[in-house]
């Protein structure tokens, strides 16, 4: 794909990733507390002011009122810009990364879940159902409708090879020890496996692998910098996540680094 048309549709997926993020805040905000992420329309948390439209404008709106509530003048926590950059710029990637493909749609449904699920786990220690299940729910038919488009049933296959596989590892560590890693993590392992399968089964060994290297390499920062006790919980979800996106967008740099060193 030439530089210009990659351009337009990083920028094009970009944009669309800032009003994904948009709601995010809300599915991260209501799903803990088992609330609706369609109606109410989306409020002010303080007077519970129903935002208009210009309010809701991602980014922009932040920045026009300064991070306060037009009505109340509360403050809104900057976490949610952050969050709308976050998707915007996992989308832009995932369209540089795979191109005018068929399985962009189901990569960038995949990102902004797991950017759901990261903050949801670092804020209560869940991976919620509500997020898992419809995420497998639309990314396998995603991934179905693109095998069907282009023929690769191999890559279909691969796809639930690595679901299993990826659920079956983080279960038998769930079983060895569940206060270590619980079934939201395992179920959450699974489509990942589905994801990173689709790429190749290496992808799901990477991705897992990233995953566990990311959660050694920050807990023992927290141990030596004594925010954190070998006893204190720390969420995995995030860094599941953070090692999937690693292995979507730079997998074939690392395997192919992997390869030549062995």
């Amino acid at each position: 794909m030439q530089g210009a048309v990659a351009g337009l549709l990083a920028g094009a997926c970009g944009l669309v990733g800032l009003c994904v993020g948009s709601f995010l805040n809300v599915v991260i905000h209501r799903v803990p507390k088992r609330q609706s992420v369609v109606r109410p329309r989306s409020h002010c948390p303080a007077c519970q002011t129903q935002l208009a439209d210009r309010d809701n404008i991602p980014v922009v709106s932040w920045l026009v009122l300064r991070g306060r509530c037009r009505s109340c003048r509360a403050p809104i926590s900057i976490r949610y810009p952050l969050v709308e950059l976050a998707c915007g710029a996992l989308f832009a990637a995932a369209a540089l990364r795979l191109g005018l493909s068929w399985s962009l749609p189901a990569f960038c449904v995949f990102f902004a879940a797991l950017l759901a699920i990261s903050v949801i786990d670092l804020d209560h220690f869940i991976i919620p159902n509500r997020i898992v299940y419809p995420t497998l729910a639309l990314t396998g038919p995603l991934l179905a409708l693109a095998a069907l488009a282009t023929g690769r049933w191999g890559d279909l296959a691969h796809a639930a090879i690595g679901g299993a596989a990826g659920f079956g590892l983080l279960f038998v560590i769930h079983l060895v020890s569940p206060r270590g890693m619980g079934f939201g993590d395992v179920r959450l392992a699974g489509v990942i496996g589905v994801m990173l399968g689709w790429l190749g089964l290496r992808y799901v060994a990477l991705g897992l692998f990233l995953g566990f290297l990311l959660a050694s390499v920050v807990g023992i920062g927290l141990i030596i910098s004594r925010l954190k006790t070998r006893k204190d919980a720390v969420p995995f979800g995030p860094f599941l996540a953070g090692g999937a996106v690693l292995a979507v967008l730079w997998g074939p740099t690392l395997l192919r680094g992997y390869a030549f060193h062995g």
